[in-house]
């Protein structure tokens, strides 16, 4: 590699460094709030399992 390239590439990698310092000196963000992820699956799960339950009902019909 020629002298211009690896000064070069010297230049680019210290720069890629400085982005690098400058956002991990950034304050973090708070964590999202997972309580209406947490309600939506709670009440996906109701449906889930009541679905299941027709099924169970309907199954057993047909066996009958």
């Amino acid at each position: 590699m020629s002298e211009t390239r690896i000064h070069g590439a010297l230049e680019r990698l210290e720069k890629a460094l400085a982005r690098i310092e400058t956002q991990a000196a950034l304050p973090r963000s708070a964590p999202a709030d997972d309580s209406r992820l947490a309600e939506a699956h709670e009440a996906l799960k109701l449906r889930v399992a009541s679905n299941l339950r027709e099924l169970d009902t309907l199954i057993e019909r047909l066996e009958q």
